[in-house]
C-alpha cells in the first residue's frame, strides 16, 4: 500500500495522526450508499457525469472487439452488459486496456448479483458511449444512459 507523500513528510510526532485521517477519508470514499437504477432512469440529467454506485443482476454479457481511441492506441478487453434492478435496466461498459495487447475476459457472467461503482453518461449531453463497434458519438436524438464501470464487486448473500 503506498501512502501519500504528506505523510511522510509531516513531522513524526503527527504521522500517526495523519496516517489515521488518510485511512478514515479513503473508508469514506468507499461508503457511499447505492442509487438505484429506476431513479438514474427516471432522472438521468441529474446523475450525468456522477459517480453512483448501483446494485443489480448481470444481463447480456458481451465481448467487444479490440477498439482504437482517437490518439491511435489500441484497446483491448473492453465488454458490455446490462445490470437489472427489479423492473429497470441499466446498459453498462467496462473499457479496454489500451496501448497493450492483452487478453481479458468478462469479470462477470449472466445471473451475477454485483455492486457497480460507476460514471453515468447521460443522454443529450453529447460525448461517446462504447457500443459493440468501439466509442460511438452519441447525439441528442439517442436516450442511451450508460454507465461506465470503474469497480465491480460480487454481492454475497
Amino acid at each position: 500500500m503506498q501512502f501519500p507523500l504528506m505523510i511522510w513528510s509531516a513531522p513524526y510526532y503527527l504521522r500517526p495522526l495523519t496516517l489515521f485521517a488518510s485511512v478514515l477519508s479513503s473508508t469514506l470514499v468507499w461508503a457511499e450508499e447505492p442509487v438505484s437504477i429506476h431513479q438514474i432512469l427516471e432522472e438521468p440529467r441529474v446523475y450525468h457525469l456522477r459517480h453512483v454506485i448501483v446494485r443489480g443482476t448481470v444481463r447480456d454479457v458481451q465481448s467487444l472487439a479490440p477498439y482504437t481511441v482517437a490518439n491511435g492506441d489500441p484497446c483491448y478487453g473492453a465488454y458490455l452488459f446490462r445490470l437489472e434492478e427489479d423492473e429497470a435496466t441499466l446498459s453498462v461498459a467496462v473499457l479496454g486496456i489500451c496501448g497493450k495487447p492483452i487478453v481479458r475476459d468478462p469479470e462477470v457472467e449472466d445471473g451475477d448479483r454485483v455492486e457497480v461503482g460507476a460514471t453515468i453518461q447521460a443522454p443529450s449531453h453529447g460525448g461517446t458511449i462504447l457500443s459493440f463497434k468501439g466509442p460511438k458519438a452519441v447525439t441528442d436524438d439517442e436516450a442511451v444512459v450508460q454507465a461506465v464501470a470503474d469497480r465491480i464487486l460480487p454481492i454475497v448473500e
